[in-house]
């Protein structure tokens, strides 16, 4: 059976397009058939962090006002892996409506096992088409005050949405500069202040970025690419503690 989650974030530069395209990569490395839709019209980024940028002629847009068949939008990740992702329109005036992506999303669900929904940042309307058609959410955020501010935002939205499944990702964490912050007292404070159970620490990591802005996050092999294979198991219900490393 399908599940469909939407990967939020209260405001932008959290790395919550990064995080979704690693976590996609990492379910469809364990044998899962992966969507990943990108929402966010006008910046769209995740086709750039997958490597298909450059194939693209259709996008979500083109799908919704029928110019073209679902699977001509369609485009796959090169790998030994089922990954697939759709294009968000490149104009954000082209944004689809939430009825519309949930019509769309309940017609392909049957299609994969996973569909992650990449949403624009903040509550605005890109995000409300984001999450209507989701099961559960993912909520990426670093460890800081703004930060969580917006994802205590993002939680109260996604309750409005009835999406009460909803779980934490700290992203970017450098625990010696967290601690050389001293804007909390420890990793609890943080995450009792965002009000969501945790489910993954990401720590700070260059290789992923320069991954992503070369189009190759999915060749990804670097310790981080571990800790995305232990979220897709704790997503799937295996209950695996989440360990702070000194760095």
């Amino acid at each position: 059976m399908c599940e469909v989650i939407v990967v939020a974030s209260g405001k932008g530069g959290t790395g919550k397009t990064t995080v979704c395209t690693a976590l996609a990569a990492a379910l469809a490395r364990a044998k899962n058939k992966v969507l990943i839709i990108d929402c966010d019209s006008g910046m769209r980024g995740a086709d750039l962090m997958l490597g298909i940028s450059d194939q693209l002629v259709y996008d979500l847009s083109d799908v919704i006002s029928g110019e073209c068949e679902y699977h001509d939008a369609l485009y796959q990740v090169d790998g030994d892996f089922e990954l697939y992702s759709i294009a968000a329109p490149l104009y954000a005036d082209d944004e689809v409506s939430p009825s519309l992506i949930k019509r769309f999303v309940d017609g392909v669900r049957n299609d994969f096992d996973y569909i992650l929904i990449d949403s624009p940042a903040g509550t605005g309307s890109g995000f409300y088409s984001a999450a209507n058609a989701a099961d559960r959410a993912l909520v990426v955020i670093n460890a800081e005050p703004i930060s969580i501010r917006g994802c205590k935002n993002i939680g109260y939205r996604l309750r409005e949405l009835k999406i009460n499944d909803q779980r934490l990702i700290i992203n970017r964490f450098d625990k010696k500069r967290f601690l050389e912050m001293g804007l909390y007292r420890d990793l609890d404070e943080v995450i009792d202040e965002a009000g969501m159970r945790l489910i993954g620490l990401v720590p700070e990591d260059v290789r992923v970025t320069a991954l992503s802005q070369r189009g190759a996050l999915t060749n990804n092999w670097s310790q981080t690419s571990i800790i995305f294979d232990t979220i897709v198991k704790r997503l799937q219900g295996v209950d695996i503690p989440i360990v702070v490393k000194e760095k």
